[in-house]
């Protein structure tokens, strides 16, 4: 993959989990604050986008946390972790499908158990799409993200002409400034696609070069989108409105602005977007899948490639877990434990990264600090709104890293 295949890749495994997902979530949490959320959240990613690069590079190897963690002689801890890593990709695909349903099944109507079927549905699509090859994965990433693009940055300008801020808290009580750090927290899983090109660092055309100059800049192209969209859809539509109807907020705000015509383009768009953050994540986490595997910390089932070098039981393994999660899980708490795994880990990178006495290391020490400040407050938070979610997600990971030697000696 080139430059704009990569740069591709990471926008749009951000943005189909990102704005089309969490933006009634986190207006509901941060309310007119909702836009600093995004910059808060956005910032520790782009410290996280350069440890990521930066140790991919000094390792000169794909596979993220789980090599890097290896790479210093801590296997066991690089095998939990992987585990839990790969729970919460299952966690955003599933936020994906979720979100592609409830937009599709907006528009053309039908029974409440539609969305859950045209969820499962994009993810068979998509997993075979991925079985016939990178070249397949790689282009419709490039022909889908520019496409959205135009869409989001049409509806975000169309608001911000209007201009009317008091739409940012319309129909609920203004929230203090600092709930948009506790909302960068709930919906930092919208800019978790950026690391998944480290595991893709095999497929990189001069990967040394590619991989940085990408990362960087698809974290802060998706930062001033997340802007631009939340300011302008939430002085559209207005605060309560989307928060009500969160499952399809940009789809109203279409509507709202340019009638049918709108709501189709936008679900259009919603449909497009999150189905290249399913391929590009589901790309992604298979890779990851067969790196873990070689190092003998899943089954060897899940090196198995096909003739297009596709690890064709990771893919398929994926793909079920995430389809019935899309089937049985609720937005709000699939956004929350994904954000919460992807800050725990995106902590140890930037920490990895400062021992490692990368470039910049002092401000990688930073992202990590920011990460665990972020997870306690999540944690808070969600305690109070979904105690049994988020207790849930904890003693799963707890159990993960607790019982992995013994459950992998069973699957082997």
């Amino acid at each position: 993959m080139n430059f704009n295949a990569t740069w591709s890749m990471a926008v749009g495994g951000m943005i189909g989990g990102g704005i089309f997902s969490v933006l009634g979530v986190i207006i509901e949490s941060a309310g007119q604050w909702a836009w600093l959320s995004f910059i808060i959240a956005g910032l520790i990613a782009l410290i996280s986008a350069h440890s990521y690069s930066q140790l991919s590079m000094k390792y000169n190897e794909g596979g993220g946390a789980f090599t890097f963690l290896r790479k210093i002689n801590h296997q066991g801890f690089a095998g939990s972790l992987s585990w839990i890593l790969i729970l919460g990709y299952i966690l955003t695909m599933s936020v994906y499908a979720f979100t592609f349903g409830h937009y599709v099944a907006h528009v053309i109507g039908g029974e409440n158990w539609l969305p859950r079927v045209l969820a499962v549905t994009i993810i068979a699509i998509l997993t075979l799409i991925n079985l016939r090859g990178v070249g397949n994965a790689s282009m419709l990433e490039i022909i889908t993200v520019y496409g959205k693009l135009a869409v989001l940055i049409g509806l975000a300008i169309l608001g911000i002409i209007e201009w009317n801020p008091e739409q940012l808290t319309e129909g609920i009580s203004p929230k203090p400034w600092h709930a948009a750090i506790v909302g960068a927290g709930t919906i930092f899983m919208a800019y978790e696609g950026f690391q998944l090109l480290s595991y893709d660092y095999e497929d990189l055309k001069n990967p040394k070069k590619t991989l940085k100059k990408a990362t960087i800049w698809a974290v802060i192209s998706v930062i001033l989108i997340y802007l631009l969209v939340t300011l302008g859809t939430t002085m559209l539509v207005g605060a309560e409105t989307l928060i009500e109807k969160k499952e399809i907020a940009l789809a109203i705000a279409g509507k709202k602005a340019f009638g049918l015509a709108g709501l189709i383009i936008v679900t259009v768009a919603a449909a497009f977007s999150t189905g290249s953050a399913i391929n590009a994540t589901l790309f992604s986490t298979g890779r990851l899948m067969e790196s873990v595997a070689k190092k003998k910390d899943l089954p060897h089932l899940f090196v198995k490639e096909n003739d297009e070098m596709v690890p064709i039981y990771s893919i398929i393994a994926i793909s079920i877990f995430s389809g019935a999660l899309a089937v049985i899980g609720s937005l709000g708490s699939l956004v929350d434990a994904a954000s919460i795994i992807f800050l725990f880990t995106f902590g140890i990178v930037n920490f990895l990264a400062y021992k490692q006495r990368v470039k910049l290391k002092w401000i990688c020490l930073f992202g990590s600090i920011a990460c665990g400040l972020a997870i306690i407050a999540d944690i808070i938070v969600q305690v109070q709104k979904t105690p049994f979610a988020i207790i849930g997600l904890i003693l799963i990971s707890v159990a993960l890293f607790v019982f992995r030697p013994y459950l992998l000696r069973k699957m082997n």
